[in-house]
């Protein structure tokens, strides 16, 4: 599986970051980091557990506030800004962990994806939508979310973020704690919907294997900052990247 070319001719950057810096009281958790996604494109970050790269995503998404650099996105500059005003820009975020609400059913956390939208037809359409993408979840719109399987909820995390229509997507870790057979459907899923919808996505993953195959550029984060980067094919190649990450 690949995603969209990520080449020093692609469209424009949908998100830029440039040289962002993000403390934690004394502790510098990020330095120096710079990186940009082009639109339609699947760009990955990968690197060690404490490199870093939760922290960038929930930097982006307003969770966390930057000490210092810029964060662009559509052309506009968002970094510091309150989360809601950025999901409402189109940018969302997959946290670690999936987060969905467990004593609510699925539908609705579903629901709760599009709670800044007003347009109750297309919302029904996109419930329909999100439902024909994850069958799974269809089946289970009445059941509570706290008994769904770890797999089902990240399905789950991934639809209650898509309701909220975004154009640029970050999913963190989306692997992390579930079956192989689950981990492999829910990455088809995630490559149908940058080849068919054309939409960017921010990947964070430990498998890095996963995450070089489905992406077209990655990012290799050390102890706060960008230590290597280029197109996915090349750094699978590379053997520090293959003793490191994908156990050569």
């Amino acid at each position: 599986m690949s995603s969209a070319s990520a080449s020093s001719d692609a469209p424009e950057a949908m998100l830029e970051i440039s040289r962002l810096e993000v403390r934690y009281g004394g502790i510098r958790a990020l330095h120096d980091l710079s990186l940009q996604i082009p639109r339609g494109s699947i760009v990955t970050l990968i690197g060690a557990n404490g490199a870093g790269k939760s922290t960038t995503l929930r930097t982006v998404s307003g969770l966390v506030p930057p000490t210092a650099g810029s964060i662009r996105f559509e052309g506009q500059e968002i970094g510091g800004w309150p989360a809601h005003k950025i999901v409402a820009l189109g940018l969302a975020h997959v946290p670690e962990g999936r987060l969905v609400f467990p004593d609510l059913s699925v539908k609705e956390n579903l629901m709760m994806g599009a709670y800044l939208r007003r347009d109750r037809k297309v919302i029904a359409s996109d419930l329909e939508w999100v439902g024909e993408f994850f069958p799974r979840l269809r089946e289970r719109l009445r059941q509570l979310a706290g008994t769904l399987s770890g797999g089902e909820q990240q399905m789950l995390a991934i639809g209650r973020a898509l309701m909220g229509r975004p154009t640029c997507l970050m999913l963190d870790e989306p692997s992390l704690g579930i079956a192989p057979l689950l981990v492999e459907l829910i990455f088809e899923r995630l490559v149908a919907l940058n080849r068919e919808r054309g939409m960017t996505m921010l990947l964070v993953e430990q498998n890095a294997s996963l995450a070089l195959n489905v992406s077209s550029y990655a990012y290799v984060l050390e102890t706060g900052g960008i230590h290597l980067e280029g197109s996915s094919a090349e750094l699978k190649n590379r053997p520090e990247i293959q003793a490191a990450y994908l156990g050569h």
